[in-house]
């Protein structure tokens, strides 16, 4: 296959800013252990509990704004059995961190847990935590997937190579920064990260909105027979099922290991519930042009 060599310079340039940042970052991470009373992992995990503020909001809202949020949200509002309705990331993810700020910043911060397993460990011992992290295990890792996966067929359509080839490249540019730098590299290549996610979705929305091959989608809300709206609706008989997946994303959102990291990794009790909310606001705003673009997308489709 032909490959998208324009394509392949700014992926380039991007993953070398990337892995840049995450080596600087883990310079910085080596100065800390200096300073922190902690142990060595205590940095690396939870990076000495003194992330700025602006950083720690920058990962917490990167923990959830990825590839698999950003590419469902607007497959959700393209397909034409779904449709606006049912695209509830944006939604939940915002309730998840409202709800962990409100009910769990304080208890898990408060005896200076690292991980989300230390209060049951506390309390049930280690036999019984050794067996409730299977499932945390199992769904970090299908979550990681679903981010890879997502990277994959992105970079196989925009660089024209096997997206294959993009996951394996992606994991180990991660893994690099991340033994290097521990939660400090992730952090701060989080920041970078998020930045070019805000801009380079603002910046297609407009070209996507004004290109003459898009349909207009605020006409185009109600479509051809048997087909859904954009805007798309629950039936009765599958509201059970929209409420499920609302509480999955919602409650599970509130026992993602990540989340604990980001809360735990910052100065004071306050500014962890500031990150929190702040993420809260953050999150569906940059589900907005995954919105849009599913939506053009659709409009388009019934009008070919």
């Amino acid at each position: 296959m032909a490959v998208n060599w324009p394509g392949l310079v700014s992926i380039g340039v991007f993953y070398i800013v990337v892995l840049g940042t995450g080596i600087w970052a883990s310079r910085k991470s080596k100065r800390e252990e200096k300073k922190c009373s902690g142990n060595r992992s205590e940095v690396a995990m939870v990076g000495g509990r003194n992330l700025n503020i602006f950083v720690s909001i920058s990962t917490m809202t990167a923990t959830w704004v990825g590839g698999g949020y950003i590419l469902g949200s607007a497959e959700m509002v393209y397909n034409p059995t779904k449709g606006l309705v049912w695209a509830i990331a944006p939604m939940a993810f915002s309730m998840s961190l409202i709800i962990g700020a409100l009910f769990f910043v304080k208890p898990m911060r408060s005896k200076n847990y690292v991980t989300l397993m230390d209060p049951f460990q506390e309390k049930y011992g280690n036999k019984v935590s050794a067996v409730i992290f299977i499932p945390a295990l199992i769904g970090e890792i299908l979550w990681i997937a679903c981010i890879l996966g997502a990277l994959g067929g992105t970079m196989s359509v925009v660089m024209n190579i096997h997206s294959w080839l993009a996951v394996i490249i992606s994991a180990a540019v991660a893994v690099l920064y991340t033994l290097m730098g521990g939660l400090y590299s992730v952090a701060y290549t989080d920041v970078i990260q998020l930045s070019f996610i805000t801009v380079g979705l603002w910046l297609c929305v407009p070209f996507i909105l004004a290109s003459p091959s898009s349909a207009n989608f605020t006409v185009a809300a109600v479509t051809k027979l048997h087909q859904e709206p954009w805007i798309g609706r629950v039936e009765l008989e599958d509201t059970g099922r929209w409420v499920e997946n609302m509480l999955l994303l919602t409650i599970g959102g509130i026992c993602h290991q990540a989340f604990y990291q980001r809360v735990l990794s910052t100065a004071t009790d306050a500014h962890a519930k500031i990150t929190c909310y702040a993420a809260a606001v953050f999150c569906p705003i940059l589900g907005i042009p995954s919105i849009l673009i599913g939506a053009v997308a659709a409009s388009t489709g019934t009008h070919i």
